[in-house]
């Protein structure tokens, strides 16, 4: 698995917790977020960081944060 970082406008909330508005990809191109899923960080090592399951249009992705860096990860 291949990590590709990428940048991401978020929004603070009110209790601290960060949510993803937008993905800027390294071209160029920008999905906007449509909901946040859930987030979550790995218990048993899976991945580094916290994960956020977000929607972009219909379609479910994952998006990770560690520290103040943002990756999506692929087979690839």
């Amino acid at each position: 698995m291949k990590k590709t970082y990428v940048e991401v406008s978020y929004e603070t909330m009110a209790n601290g917790a960060i949510r993803p508005v937008k993905v800027y990809w390294h071209d160029g191109r920008c999905w906007e977020v449509t909901r946040t899923l859930h987030m979550c960080a790995s218990v048993n090592g899976e991945y580094e960081g916290i994960r956020y399951t977000i929607l972009i249009g219909s379609a479910e992705k994952y998006i990770y944060r560690t520290d103040c860096q943002w990756y999506v990860v692929s087979d690839l």
